[in-house]
């Protein structure tokens, strides 16, 4: 029998799009303005508002913290470390606003005060600090300030999970319960308890639904720590506007709720929407005015007849990249977002130091080949690329919207071909913007795209190394090699582009040596300066991976085989060939937060960990040979030519060589720096102006190296690969004249 909401209205109902606590302070989560965007694209009204910030802003206040330390009955009961601070507790009461105020880039004289060693309290965060000279200089006074007043707040945190809610952290809340959650239960008995955080969230949720008129509300949930906010949200919701419908989805719900059976959820929460949004939230919103039956809504879970039923009638059809609108950052006050320092590492600090507008280049991965990757899921395997030209106008669209010229690419991996065509197209434009993104290091990175890449703003790329073991890279299908990973890390390095590595452990049948060879090209890449910052993080099995779907190819065995009523999506595995690696982690990330520091890269590694390991098997200089020897790359005349410098300026002059006359010309080009001056005959300065000329980002379609060669020889009458070769155009390659 076929349900149709009968409900009929003459516009579709308004929505607020939330984002609960916690993600992250100093940038909003994009998935709600990529929401926002599509529904401006249909006309429907919509509002959007982060409460993770909000909640914060409000709990770390003079009036927040007022409460907090008021709230405590028996301070006696808790740590010297909360004693103290609790004892200090006038000194932070007095101060929280103004560095709040200060790492919201106001009043950035008070760097001064910070800086002094008098202004701030101190508590157990503040024992380990850096050392703040070797670590800022004399000069990073704003950037030291910024670290210091991290550490502060970091101490209050310490505070509030110690004695007033123990599932508080500042990028995730009671993620613990949400972790590998088979079992509903004990995330349903948090969402019976109550905290001074809950208490401000469901006030700052009152505010918004007043201000909105909202009847339909979204609960974006990317990842498990904003899992008990939204709970909430909708709780209060479901008591109190029961005629307000709530949907739920995000990447929280994409991973871990595609086998869902437990009913209890849509105690809190009325729809659960899977993969991309925009398709299953318009059809929500068709089937609430009445436009649409309930059969053909789109990836979209629901309670019908006291059971949790799938519906996808809409023959799981996705909605183009160019179709989606450009995203919306309007409803976020971005002076409010915090700037913070965890660590003086300057490429660890990009993720939590800035207003990164978070875009995508494509959706989807162009590899999609991993082992451990959910790779049979739409996030991952339906790759689909943005337009270069749609890309650009939505970045100018948002510089106009926000202000902001800062831009975070979150792609899965962006590819390179893309890439290449975005930063011509920027550099074409006069865009004058800052960028990073995700890799993979793959060879199409060659030293001039690197170049190429950093003139039109790139900083900083992440890409996953995982297990340096060329072994085990193959057992995961990564399409890499340690050697080349060397060497894609070195280009990007000397173009000045940061790199980051993402690190893996306990890759099945992984061996102990394995574990210590691998630690040691790390070490290596970061001496050798090719790697600038890294995170390890312990291999993980999950259900929709390769390894998940096929665990014996692999080696490895599924602990529980039952599957649970709600989250089902990391498997619990033994690894019967592998070592113990849990015993391995402490060592690990203690060598690496060092290495970030540039300290104790001279070190036996035996001095990370306090149990016997073995000596690594690695020749020291393997990542020294791999980047040294790196081949010069061959005359590949398909490649195509592209100058990235000014407009040459010539000079007509005659020499006197072995009593004849030579018509010779001096070419001038003027960069930012200095200047390049050739000497060179007449005749070959002007192909080379012509060359430059034709060849440049400004002008049009860049042209093939093949083509220059049929020019030059046709008209010089000369040996074009040795011409290529020589000083004249080697000066030019290290100006700005690249092959692509």
């Amino acid at each position: 029998m076929k349900i149709k909401n009968k409900k009929k209205v003459a516009k579709l109902d308004k929505v607020l799009l939330i984002t609960p606590p916690f993600s992250q302070f100093n940038t909003p989560y994009p998935a709600t303005t990529c929401l926002k965007g599509f529904l401006n694209t249909k006309g429907i009204s919509s509002f959007q508002c982060d409460l993770g910030l909000e909640v914060f802003l409000k709990l770390f206040s003079e009036a927040g913290l007022t409460k907090i330390f008021f709230g405590i009955d028996k301070i006696a009961q808790y740590s010297a470390n909360a004693k103290r601070i609790f004892a200090l507790r006038k000194e932070y009461i007095l101060t929280i606003d103004a560095v709040v105020g200060f790492l919201q880039n106001k009043n950035l004289t008070l760097a001064h005060l910070i800086c002094n060693d008098e202004f701030l309290p101190e508590s157990s965060r503040f024992e380990n600090a850096e050392e703040m000279d070797l670590a800022f200089g004399n000069l990073g006074i704003h950037d030291k300030a910024k670290h210091l007043a991290t550490l502060y707040l970091e101490d209050i945190s310490d505070f509030i999970v110690e004695c007033c809610d123990d599932d508080f952290g500042f990028s995730r809340y009671a993620e613990q319960i949400a972790l590998a959650a088979k079992s509903f239960d004990e995330i349903y008995e948090k969402t019976n308890n109550n905290s001074l955080i809950h208490n401000i969230l469901i006030d700052l949720l009152k505010e918004k639904l007043e201000d909105t008129n909202a009847t339909v509300v979204g609960l974006s949930v990317p990842f498990p720590g904003n899992l008990l906010g939204a709970l909430k949200c909708g709780q209060w919701i479901k008591k109190h506007k029961p005629n307000v419908k709530i949907i739920f989805g995000g990447g929280y719900a994409n991973t871990e709720l595609r086998s869902l059976s437990e009913k209890r959820i849509f105690e809190f929460i009325d729809y659960i929407t899977l993969d991309d949004g925009e398709e299953p939230l318009l059809h929500l919103l068709e089937f609430f005015a009445g436009n649409r039956e309930i059969e053909n809504l789109t990836r979209t879970y629901t309670l019908r007849n006291n059971e949790v039923t799938f519906y996808n009638g809409s023959n799981n059809s996705s909605i183009k990249q160019n179709e989606k609108g450009i995203q919306d950052f309007s409803d976020f006050d971005l002076s409010k977002y915090l700037s913070v320092i965890e660590i003086a590492n300057p490429m660890h600090r990009l993720w939590n130091d800035g207003k990164w507008m978070k875009m995508t280049m494509a959706h989807g991965c162009y590899w999609a080949k991993c082992s451990f990757c959910d790779v049979s899921l739409d996030y991952i395997k339906r790759y689909e690329p943005q337009t270069v030209k749609s890309l650009c106008d939505n970045v100018e669209t948002i510089m106009q919207q926000t202000g902001e010229s800062g831009f975070h690419f979150v792609d899965e991996a962006a590819p390179p071909v893309l890439m290449r065509a975005f930063a011509i197209e920027v550099i074409r434009r006069r865009l004058n913007i800052t960028w990073w993104t995700n890799v993979r290091f793959e060879r199409s990175f060659t030293a001039d795209l690197c170049i190429l890449l950093k003139q039109s703003g790139c900083i900083a790329v992440s890409g996953g190394l995982e297990v340096a073991s060329n072994r085990i890279l193959k057992m995961i299908n990564k399409g890499i090699d340690i050697e080349q990973v060397a060497n894609v890390t070195a280009y990007f390095a000397e173009a000045g582009i940061m790199v980051h590595a993402y690190l893996m452990y306990g890759f099945p049948t992984q061996t102990e040596q394995e574990t210590i060879n691998s630690l040691e090209v790390v070490r290596q890449l970061f001496e050798k300066g090719t790697v600038h910052s890294a995170f390890w993080h312990k291999f993980s099995m999950t259900t929709h991976s390769p390894i998940g779907l096929n665990p014996k190819r692999f080696q490895v065995n599924k602990i529980d085989k039952t599957m649970g009523t709600f989250a089902n999506n990391e498997i619990r595995h033994n690894d019967p060939t592998g070592c113990n690696h849990d015993i391995y982690a402490q060592g690990l990330r203690k060598s690496l937060y060092n290495f970030m520091h540039g300290i104790g890269l001279d070190f036996d590694l035996q001095e990370w960990f306090d149990f016997p390991i073995p000596l690594a098997t690695i020749d020291q200089d393997r990542i020294y040979y791999a980047i040294s020897s790196m081949p010069e790359p061959k005359l590949d005349l398909s490649r195509r030519v592209l100058w990235l410098g000014n407009k040459p300026i010539m000079r007509n002059y005659k020499k006197k060589k072995k009593g004849k006359i030579i018509e010779m010309t001096e070419i001038q080009i003027c960069n930012r720096k200095e200047d390049v001056i050739l000497n060179i005959k007449s005749n070959y300065a002007v192909f080379i102006v012509k060359t430059l000329e034709k060849c440049s980002v400004y002008s049009g379609d860049s042209i093939k190296l093949s083509d220059l060669q049929n020019d030059f020889e046709a008209n010089l009458l000369d040996d074009f690969q040795v011409f290529w070769t020589g000083y004249e155009i080697g000066k030019l390659r290290e100006t700005g004249l690249l092959i692509l």
